[in-house]
């Protein structure tokens, strides 16, 4: 880890990203941005992160952690940060403080740590990598990435029925002329 300088608490970890120091907490939320997805994690201090994952989203998967999407289980791990994150860009993402209260630091951290090697399982729509960390630090699963490509799904289906509807209107149109 030579590119990390430690607190002397054991509490913080100052990760150094090109040109950017993020001071991570125990009990952030760590949204990592992946080519097809954004993959969630909780820090828990020490420079780890517990991450739910699908048994082949491991550090040198690559694509097969995309299709790892369509298993109905997955693992609880216990990482160090700069492994689950490789290349990939990542931030501190506790988009939901403001609507809901955290719970305890000393919760959050104690429950990830108990779950470390549990078989969970794994839907992308309702028991996901995000789902996961969510439910650890506000007591809610959520996953926002969900509910966005629903949006956008739903928004797609309607853009192409909306297309239908047209193209049949004017066929009928130019059936009477």
């Amino acid at each position: 880890m030579n590119d990390e300088t430690r607190n002397n608490s054991t509490s913080c970890i100052r990760v150094k990203i090109p040109s950017v120091h993020v001071e991570l907490k125990p009990g952030d939320l760590i949204e990592i941005f992946r080519s097809c997805y954004q993959h969630w994690a909780i820090y828990v201090g020490d420079g780890k992160v517990v991450h739910l994952a699908p048994p082949c989203e491991h550090p040198t998967d690559g694509v097969a952690s995309v299709l790892a999407a369509l298993s109905d289980r997955a693992y609880v791990k216990k990482d160090w940060l700069e492994d689950v994150v490789r290349k990939d860009r990542y931030r501190v993402n506790n988009k939901h403080d403001e609507t809901h209260h955290p719970l305890p630091i000393s919760k959050i951290v104690r429950r990830a740590q108990e779950l470390v090697g549990c078989e969970m399982p794994y839907n992308l729509t309702s028991h996901n990598c995000e789902h996961f960390v969510m439910e650890l630090r506000y007591g809610v699963a959520m996953s926002d990435q969900v509910t966005e490509a629903i949006a956008m799904g739903t928004v797609g289906v309607m853009g192409v029925a909306a297309a239908v509807i047209r193209s049949m209107a004017q066929r009928r149109k130019h059936r009477k002329e």
